[in-house]
């Protein structure tokens, strides 16, 4: 950390010697605070005037999180410019000459643009919290609040500036790298929203969903640091940076190596050939992302066997009495299964959803591919505590969940594992391959499971589903 520190402490001085970084953000650490405190002051006496004190009292806490979150979007371009100004001023060739290591080089940059976003951001919250606690509005909030909302700014900006390095790392211009910026901030304003809404919701931070909701937004902004951390620390390479001075779109390069990859020449000769070269090789690939989605699919069966045990969670008992009440509830269900388009209608449902957590899976580490897979299991292990709440036999759960979930299952973690594997690859070192290759090749390793096992799986278990799982409801329930 010592060479680091050099490299920090060079750019920290620089940026605070010019000018053009400094006004404007002294002009939103200063200025914005005192024009948000005059918008909540005529927020609070608008909505005084129509009994909803209440909407008022909690902006308050809303625009301080704002306040802080300004200054770190629009000091955004000195992370942008890390590398890539570096370039373009000449000067980046005498810095990577000297004896540094890339993680050294690599981590003193990121702290160096860390600093001037999180001092003007922290100044800002400061000079807005100083006017709502002595001015006219004399607030007092809760100290547990101002807490959290101290550190999910802190987190937002730790997440923006390492994100915004690793653009600047891997862009040949800044005009590149502030046409990917939108990227990171236009994400980050949609957390804002959400964080909005969650302190709307529940302001108080004695709350348990205020509590929860915000913890876990804040440790999920921290995963999300560490990840674009060992990124960037796992793709920088100072050879590559400097000899790159064009991005080129090559589409027959990228169709090629997923052509190569996906393996269609064996496809067109020899179906198990194609199977036994280029499908099953990529399934074991797959073992430790199979672990890590098998882990999170049981957690959020028990989580959700938990939660209905919750005396606020629970069906009424009204709504079922016995089982065959239960499964009346599921009548137009099982009334579909005579249909055949009801198995279009099954592999259709899972695939789009499977689908949709692959394209988010290769925008977030993976994680949102893991997030959407387990919401069924949750959702599972709340209805089989509604069977246990009500003192009903499982069996009829059983008979309705196990027959197609033997296959359907597996095929939901093959995808699931897959989707994991492709967004979750950059954050792994590849020597003599370019990130941009890596990931194609894991494209179309997933496409290869996507259509050689899971859209069969699926297929197969949308069969049962319709067909089998009925019959089978209708012996657990004796007739």
């Amino acid at each position: 950390m010592s060479n680091a520190l050099v490299v920090t402490r060079r750019e920290v001085l620089d940026s605070f010697r010019d000018w053009r970084i400094i006004v404007p953000i002294l002009i939103l650490t200063l200025g914005f605070p005192a024009l948000s405190q005059f918008g909540a002051q005529l927020m609070l006496n608008f909505v005084t005037q129509y009994g909803a004190e209440l909407i008022g009292e909690r902006t308050i806490p809303f625009l301080l999180m704002i306040v802080g979150f300004f200054p770190i979007s629009l000091s955004l371009v000195i992370a942008l410019e890390t590398f890539v100004g570096e370039k373009e001023r000449l000067s980046l060739e005498p810095l990577l000459s000297t004896p540094l290591t890339n993680l050294e080089l690599y981590i003193g940059k990121t702290l160096a643009a860390m600093i001037p976003p999180l001092l003007s951001s922290y100044v800002g919250m400061g000079v807005y919290l100083s006017g709502l606690l002595f001015g006219e509005l004399a607030w007092r909030p809760q100290p547990m609040l101002i807490v959290q909302i101290v550190l999910l700014t802190t987190a937002q900006a730790l997440l923006m500036v390492t994100g915004a390095v690793v653009v600047s790392s891997q862009t040949t211009s800044t005009r590149a790298a502030n046409l990917l910026a939108s990227f990171i901030v236009v994400p980050m304003s949609l957390l804002i929203i959400l964080e909005s809404i969650v302190m709307f919701g529940a302001p108080d931070a004695e709350s348990p969903n205020g509590i929860f909701s915000l913890w876990v937004i804040l440790v999920g902004l921290l995963i999300g640091t560490v990840l674009f951390m060992r990124v960037g620390t796992r793709i920088f390479n100072r050879e590559e940076l400097l000899g790159r001075s064009l991005d080129m779109l090559n589409l027959r390069w990228a169709w090629g190596v997923l052509w190569r990859q996906f393996g269609v020449r064996l496809l067109s000769g020899d179906i198990r050939r194609w199977y036994r070269e280029a499908v099953f090789p990529v399934l074991g690939e797959l073992r430790r992302p199979v672990v890590v989605v098998m882990i999170c699919m049981v957690a959020a069966f028990v989580g959700g066997w938990v939660i209905g045990q919750m005396p606020d969670w629970r069906l009424p008992a009204a709504s079922a009495q016995d089982e065959v009440g239960l499964a009346n509830n599921f009548r137009e269900w099982f009334e579909m299964g005579s249909r055949p388009a009801t198995v279009l209608l099954a592999v259709w449902q899972n695939g789009r959803v499977l689908l949709a957590a692959t394209i988010l899976a290769a925008i977030s580490f993976g994680v949102m591919a893991v997030v959407l897979a387990i919401l069924p299991f949750g959702i599972l292990g709340w209805l089989f505590a509604q069977f246990t709440v009500l003192n009903l036999s499982p069996g009829l759960f059983l008979a309705a969940v196990v027959p197609h979930s033997l296959i359907e299952v597996p095929a939901i973690l093959l995808a699931t594992a897959a989707a994991v594997r492709l967004g979750a690859i950059i954050t792994r070192a590849h020597e003599n391959t370019t990130v941009g290759e890596v990931w194609l090749r894991a494209l179309a390793d997933t496409f290869k499971v996507g259509l050689g096992v899971v859209l069969p799986l699926l297929i197969l278990a949308a069969l049962i589903e319709v067909f089998i799982t009925p019959l089978v409801v209708r012996i657990a329930l004796g007739g």
